[in-house]
């Protein structure tokens, strides 16, 4: 296992060179920059903006432009924001990278507690009328787009009932201890389930079929055969193989995470990476842009790591020696 890992992250260089020229070179061809947005001061002079144009490299050619970012992307500096004058994008990023991770590690939980067991509940009644409501959720979960189930629970639970707050990722910056860490989980409530609503439903139907086609297979009529009892049968042995779909999906599920979280985060008024993300693109701060990309990229990579790590975990007979 440790060999493949290593072997895995070796791998894992050509990868992320290839991320790095998709997106640099995605931004490299988008309109105008930072210094040519609409939102520029007119009474800046040609002169100035030029100046500062040459000081950025942005005159440079494209294979120097690349050149010098990578550079120092491989020691951690991802560059100068060209929107928030004498702020780093590492600083940018890593000031809204805790609250998407949070929010995300928090969409996960609630998606795979709500997910796996309603599955098994529902393979163990199929068509009952428990099962049938399931299946009307994971279809009504996978119909409504994220931004209009944000919208709708914002409605309903927040401005209808009053019970949840509708934006931001704290009630007031003084709080500590415990009265922290509660308002921050009850402003992550709405934004998280909004953002787990897809996955949720995915991973339910996932779970139901996979459980239904081990139900008749051989090794579970052999175990049935031996004596051993329903809940060995079924948690022993049913579940642990119909989990390496689940792993599959939890691999890509961290880059997906992230990515839906611009959306999210925009309608909830949440501090992530999306805000940031979605006001790096209306000022042209293309590095901003870069660095998130980049990251998102990354974390896809090791997702998929952690999945292949996992289905040994799941299925011994998995090996990579």
């Amino acid at each position: 296992m440790t060999k493949y890992i290593i072997r895995r992250l070796l791998q894992f260089i050509p990868m992320v060179i290839l991320a790095s020229i998709v997106v640099f070179f995605m931004a490299y061809l988008a309109p105008g920059d930072a210094l040519s947005g609409e939102n520029l001061d007119p009474n800046i002079p040609r002169e100035v903006l030029e100046e500062r144009r040459e000081a950025l490299g942005l005159n440079d050619p494209i294979h120097i432009q690349y050149y010098n970012w990578a550079k120092r992307a491989v020691t951690g500096d991802l560059g100068m924001s060209m929107h928030h004058t004498g702020r780093s994008v590492s600083d940018l990023i890593g000031g809204r990278l805790e609250n998407t991770l949070n929010l995300s590690i928090f969409s996960l939980i609630i998606t795979l507690v709500i997910s796996i067991p309603i599955g098994i509940y529902s393979s163990r009644k199929p068509y009952s009328i428990a099962d049938y409501s399931a299946t009307t959720f994971a279809f009504i979960g996978l119909a409504i787009p994220n931004f209009f189930a944000a919208l709708l629970g914002i409605y309903i639970f927040s401005f209808g009932l009053g019970w949840l707050p509708s934006q931001g990722s704290i009630s007031a910056p003084n709080l500590t201890g415990l009265d922290y860490i509660g308002s921050k989980l009850k402003h992550m409530i709405l934004p998280g389930f909004t953002l787990g609503l897809a996955s949720t439903a995915i991973y339910m139907r996932y779970m139901r079929t996979e459980m239904l086609e081990l139900r008749g297979s051989d090794f579970i009529r052999t175990a049935r055969a031996k004596g051993l009892g329903n809940r060995s049968v079924l948690y022993k042995h049913t579940l642990r193989n119909a989990l390496i779909p689940i792993i599959t999906l939890l691999g890509l599920e961290f880059g997906t995470l992230l990515s839906g979280a611009v959306l999210v985060e925009t309608v909830f008024n949440y501090p992530g990476l999306g805000t940031l993300f979605v006001g790096s693109i209306s000022n042209r701060d293309y590095p901003v842009i870069m660095g998130i990309n980049l990251i998102l990229a990354m974390t896809t990579l090791l997702g998929n790591l952690l999945a292949d790590i996992l289905y040994a975990v799941a299925d011994p007979r998995i090996r990579y020696d």
